[in-house]
């Protein structure tokens, strides 16, 4: 794409993404304004703050998007200021695992041996948490013999951060780099590339691009949650002094982890670890190039687990954001990004959820929505009713738009639909998440079976681990078949289409398992 034809686009995606916001809030005026009653005022009370919520997440997108572009000078700049490397600070390089394949994690060590940097001050480390001894016992042999130093706790106290923390009190090194026990390496200037970067003493921790080893379709679009967030967030965040650490694919300072008393034991360690961080005033990076690659997310079960646990520790981090906050006020943009990274999943799901309700309500209220003649439509008394058109605008950009983008950035319809489609098949369990996280309830408390038994009737078996979404899809259809029987044609086509999407869950069970 030329240069000019990439600042037309992204000034075309960022307009979209303010129409999309507006034409909310333009419903929402409508709604406001046809409310005869304390019921259809309470509704359209309702809207507007959901509106106004995502309003507010859209232009957030915006800014990201457009910031993001920037951010290619910006770390030219920060290369042009660093020097040759002289001295070479010892570094770690550690994996985390627990109960997984042993030929799977030697498969990736080995690999990660293979690393360029002088070998008297490089060390492997393999933090075992396994609960089964006959993998605990290969690794411990494996490592044994490549030289890799085995570390095993009994108890998984702390999660992968709790491993973390076993290590660091049992460990020297100045720089400790984390890797995923799936990730297989691609590019062993690792951490060649990035020490030039600890030259300034205030760095924290640099991240990298995280990518998941191509596959289906089906996981090629999983893959591109990871791909719109280091595209485009990630960089933009940087620019803030926010970039995230993602759990791996990254190079920490112990300096760091020490001075922010090691890394909080949560189950998204890496969030709060990011937040901790600045909220110590370091500093951190991201360097947008793909060293390892991922395993991919080949099944939905794969999917629920992990955007549970996301979706679960992103509701524990905006009350532990909050709390520290007040301690020590970050600036506007910094305490933005977390705000927004805190609630992003959240808003994906449970204002999606909201929505759904509200407008099963609308489409039974006397709202009176009528048909307008172009000629009426451009008249100013029709205005007010006008506005009822910003529904249907607001309805279409929110399909297309995340078409568009992964059409232009990621080079596929496909996959941008299959995206728009998980959204609302994960919109049930992300909420559900969230609310276990609300009540402190166990982080991996996904009350389904999510395993495929083959000796069960695989329809009946995706029905029975998907019995909420299907019970949400059930009224949702119910209530527009009665009200196109009740002449009620918008409304109807309006509840039948959420009943068609939130049926995704059992469709991508059934097919992905």
């Amino acid at each position: 794409m030329s240069e000019s034809k990439s600042i037309n686009f992204r000034l075309f995606t960022i307009l979209m993404f303010t129409l999309l916001a507006l034409s909310g809030l333009g419903f929402s005026f409508y709604m406001l304004y046809i409310a005869d009653s304390l019921y259809m005022y309470m509704l359209a009370i309702a809207f507007t703050i959901l509106a106004l919520i995502a309003g507010f997440f859209n232009i957030t997108a915006s800014i990201w998007y457009y910031r993001s572009f920037f951010y290619t000078d910006y770390l030219e700049k920060i290369k042009r200021g660093l020097k040759p490397v002289k001295t070479f600070p010892t570094v770690a390089v550690v994996v985390p695992v627990y109960n997984e394949d042993p030929k799977e994690v030697e498969y990736n060590l080995i690999r990660l041996v293979a690393l360029k940097y002088p070998k008297d001050k490089l060390r492997y480390y393999l933090l075992d948490d396994s609960t089964m001894p006959e993998v605990a016992r290969e690794l411990k042999a494996f490592t044994a013999k490549h030289g890799i130093k085995y570390m095993h706790r009994e108890s998984r106290k702390g999660f992968k951060a709790g491993a973390l923390n076993n290590f660091m009190h049992n460990s020297n090194e100045e720089l400790i780099a984390i890797f995923d026990y799936d990730e297989y390496l691609t590019d062993p200037d690792f951490l060649m590339d990035l020490l030039p970067y600890f030259q300034d003493k205030q760095l924290s921790y640099i991240q990298t691009t995280k990518k998941y080893a191509s596959g289906s379709l089906f996981s090629d679009s999983v893959e591109l949650f990871n791909g719109f967030f280091f595209r485009f967030i990630q960089p933009a965040r940087a620019l803030d002094n926010t970039a995230i650490f993602a759990g791996s694919c990254g190079l920490i300072s112990r300096k760091a982890i020490e001075s922010v008393g090691g890394f909080p034991e949560y189950v998204i360690e890496d969030t709060f670890f990011s937040f901790e961080s600045d909220m110590h005033s370091f500093k951190s990076l991201y360097i947008p190039k793909v060293y390892a690659l991922g395993k991919p997310i080949k099944t939905f079960t794969e999917l629920i687990r992990q955007q549970w646990r996301y979706n679960y520790g992103n509701t524990q981090f905006i009350s532990y954001f909050l709390k520290r906050s007040k301690l020590r006020k970050l600036s506007t943009l910094p305490s933005m990004d977390y705000i927004t990274h805190g609630f992003s999943l959240n808003y994906l799901s449970f204002v999606l959820v909201l929505f759904t309700i509200v407008s099963m309500l609308i489409a039974f209220s006397t709202a009176p929505f009528v048909s307008l003649t172009l000629a009426q439509f451009l008249q100013a008394k029709y205005l007010p009713i006008d506005f009822e058109a910003f529904g249907i605008m607001a309805f279409l950009l929110s399909f297309i738009l995340p078409i568009i983008l992964t059409r232009v950035y990621f080079k596929s319809v496909k996959k941008g639909v299959m995206v728009f489609l998980l959204n609302y098949a994960l919109a049930i369990s992300r909420t559900k998440a969230a609310v276990a996280a609300i009540f402190n309830k166990s982080a991996s408390a996904i009350h389904w079976s999510r395993e495929i038994d083959p000796n069960k009737n695989r329809l009946l078996f995706s029905i029975y681990n998907t019995k909420v979404e299907l019970l949400f899809t059930g009224i949702l259809v119910a209530l527009g078949i009665y009200a196109i029987n009740i002449n009620h044609i918008p409304g109807g086509v309006w509840l039948l289409w959420y009943g068609v999407m939130y049926s995704c869950a059992t469709i991508l069970f059934y097919k992905y398992g």
